[in-house]
Formats: structure tokens, sequence, C-alpha cells
């Protein structure tokens, strides 16, 4: 469905619920290296239930190799340094959903690879800095979804 890319995730209860969220949706997680926490940490397991082997999940050194592998059309990156909403965008089947590690978000180098119109946000009370990264993942993978009529849902 989706290709979602976590660029250096920290936490492994968020990464543990995208996991889950990636088995229900049939989007593929690509995790991009360092990781915050070892593939078998508990808080990792447990977050995503007994959904592990339902989910494709691959790891890579870098970016660069991630987005060379899954070569979609496009690539969203999500920030709050966005200047378009998610729900602006037209999302296609197999798009690259980009999201940042949740103490420091996308870095800006990775924002300009991106380019300003694929760099998208959330919206938000303007006091607030940002969502928990599995909440902003589930938002975005669904309205994206939602846009292709939920295609292979039941």
């Amino acid at each position: 469905m989706f290709n979602i890319v976590l660029y250096e995730p920290e936490i492994p209860a968020n990464t543990g619920n995208i996991i889950r969220l990636c088995a229900n949706t049939g989007s593929q997680l690509h995790l991009i290296q360092p990781l915050g926490f070892d593939m078998e940490d508990k808080k990792l397991r447990r977050a995503g239930l007994d959904y592990h082997e339902f989910a494709s999940v691959q790891q890579y050194d870098s970016l660069q190799a991630c987005l060379e592998k899954i070569k979609a059309k496009n690539v969203y990156a999500i920030s709050t340094k966005g200047s378009r909403y998610v729900h602006d965008v037209h999302f296609e089947q197999g798009d690259v959903l980009l999201f940042g590690p949740e103490t420091r978000g996308l870095p800006q180098q990775v924002r300009e690879d991106a380019g300003e119109e694929k760099v998208l946000r959330i919206p938000m009370q303007p006091i607030n800095r940002s969502l928990n990264l599995s909440n902003a993942v589930a938002l975005v993978v669904y309205e994206a979804w939602r846009q292709l009529g939920f295609k292979g849902s039941v």
C-alpha cells in the first residue's frame, strides 16, 4: 500500500505501534539506522503484539539506500516545518511517507532533499510542538488510504 520510512527512530514502543499499523494497513515499514533500540526490545515487541509476523520491516544503513530500493514516484517528508497540509496532497499507492526521530524531527538536509512542495505538516494547535510519532504516522497513513477508498480493506 504505502512505504512508511522512519528515519533513525528512537522509541521502541512507537516503532512497535507502527509495525502493528503496517500489518493492519498493508504498508511496508522501512527503518533507517541508527535505531535507538534493539529490534528484540520488550517494549517494541509488546507494542506490536503478535502483528510482527504480518508486517514487512526492513532496515537500511542510509536513507539513500532505502529510497534507491523502493524507487517510489513520490516521497513525502512529514514535518512540523512543512508548508502544506497532508490533506492537501493527492496520495498514490506506493508513496513514501517519511518521518523523523521523536526528539528532533527530520534534519534540514533531508527536508531540503525532499523539496518544499513534498514537506507536509499535520494541522494542530499553534502552541504545541508535535504529535507522538506513532499517532502522526497513523493519521497520515489513514488519510492517504482514505483517498484511495481504503483499497484492500474489509
